[in-house]
């Protein structure tokens, strides 16, 4: 069963996740096939403030609303002030219906304008949608529900292809990288593309790895970079030309926030 949607529960069980945030159930059907990544940039001095509305607030309310809360992140290197966040839904409108619902919530409207009584939190907002790819993982650590203390390191890797290529990078990811990464002692977490309409559809692959902190993390890549099987995929599947436009991979590195139903 696959891991993502197994992980993202059925609306009545959402409550369950609330409480007790690494308890649920594994047998219950795939549901979630649409994903919202939002990026939220604080005002200066603010984002403690938006933390805290996410934690006493907002993810009770989006539950309520027919969200799922997946992950809450933090940048390691916050220079942009901000926080991001991928919330699960059944469909785009679903999703829509179930916005208009959290924000035409009482006790929402009341909690904003509270936490906006000397000032506006958020200066920006971005939104994409994305559809997990068809080799994101099978039920693992990175959504068992098993707390994991300290949190892990997750890292945010987005591969922009050339024209064309961008089924040549999903057919190594499936066939080879997937399967080194855990190898080397890289979870993989989540693999997904842009949905059509959206920017990067057609080009570009974003994923999440876990690792237990900076230090694994790198040996980890040491590894797989070093790895005969890896060279010889890599080789084998740009032998028709480069799949990844030149600068084509970016990252970023973030910890869960306390909040956060996935640590």
């Amino acid at each position: 069963m696959n891991a993502l949607r197994t992980f993202l529960l059925l609306p009545l069980f959402s409550s369950l996740l609330m409480t007790t945030p690494n308890a649920f159930a594994d047998e219950l059907p795939p549901n979630y096939t649409v994903y919202e990544m939002r990026t939220y940039y604080a005002h200066e001095g603010k984002l403690d403030e938006l933390h805290k509305r996410f934690r006493d607030h907002t993810l009770k309310l989006f539950t309520q609303a027919g969200m799922q809360n997946v992950i809450y992140l933090s940048p390691v290197e916050n220079d942009d002030n901000s926080m991001s966040y991928l919330l699960g839904y059944h469909s785009r409108d679903q999703r829509k219906a179930a916005w208009k619902t959290f924000l035409d919530n009482p006790e929402w409207k009341a909690a904003y304008k509270a936490s906006t009584a000397e000032g506006k939190l958020v200066k920006k907002i971005e939104s994409v949608f994305y559809e997990p790819t068809d080799y994101s993982p099978q039920y693992s650590q990175a959504f068992s529900g098993v707390k994991k203390d300290p949190a892990r390191l997750f890292e945010r890797r987005t591969y922009t292809t050339n024209e064309g290529k961008l089924p040549n990078l999903d057919a190594r990811f499936r066939d080879h990288t997937c399967g080194l990464f855990k190898k080397h002692g890289i979870e993989n977490v989540i693999y997904l593309h842009p949905m059509k309409g959206q920017p990067g559809h057609g080009s570009t692959l974003t994923y999440f790895i876990a690792h237990k902190d900076q230090a694994t993390r790198d040996a980890s890549f040491d590894g797989f970079r070093k790895d005969a099987d890896w060279k010889s995929a890599r080789e084998a599947s740009e032998k028709d030309g480069k799949i990844l436009v030149k600068d084509g991979v970016q990252h970023r590195f973030f910890t869960p926030t306390d909040y956060s139903p996935i640590q």
